[in-house]
C-alpha cells in the first residue's frame, strides 16, 4: 500500500515539475526578471530530483519500513515547502503577493526536510540485513 502511495505522489511531482518547468520557459519568460526565472528554475531542479528520490524509495524492500516512510514523508513535504516557496519568490513581480518575506525563511526548512529524508534512506539501507 505504502508503495503505490509513493508512486502515485512521485507521478504527480513529477507530472507538475514537467508542467512548471515548461510554464517557467514559455509562460513566465516575459513576464518575470531573469534572476527569478533561475529562481523558478532551481524550485523545479529540485522537484525532479526528489520526485526520482520517491521513485526510488517506492522500489525498496528493506526491513526498515519506518525509516522508508519517514523519507516518503520528508522528501514529500520537502518539496512542497523548498520547491513551492520558490515558486512564490519567483512569480512576486507579478502576483504581488505582499507575505513574501515570510515566505523566504521557508524555503531552508524545505531543505532541512530534504536532508533529513536523505538521512532516514540512509538509516534505512545502513540498517538493512
Amino acid at each position: 500500500m505504502m508503495n503505490r502511495r509513493i508512486i502515485l505522489t512521485a507521478s504527480l511531482f513529477g507530472l507538475t515539475a514537467v508542467v512548471l518547468g515548461a510554464f517557467g520557459a514559455h509562460g513566465l519568460k516575459s513576464q518575470v526578471s531573469p534572476e527569478a526565472l533561475v529562481i523558478w528554475s532551481k524550485g523545479v531542479e529540485y522537484q525532479f530530483y526528489h520526485t526520482f528520490a520517491l521513485l526510488f524509495l517506492s522500489q525498496l524492500s528493506l526491513n526498515q519500513p519506518k525509516l522508508i516512510k519517514l523519507a516518503y514523508v520528508f522528501f514529500t513535504f520537502g518539496i512542497i515547502l523548498f520547491s513551492g516557496s520558490l515558486y512564490l519568490l519567483a512569480t512576486r513581480e507579478i502576483t504581488q503577493i505582499g507575505f513574501t518575506r515570510f515566505i523566504g525563511p521557508v524555503t531552508p526548512i524545505g531543505g532541512l526536510l530534504f536532508i533529513l529524508g536523505w538521512l532516514s534512506l540512509f538509516l534505512a539501507a545502513s540498517k538493512n540485513k
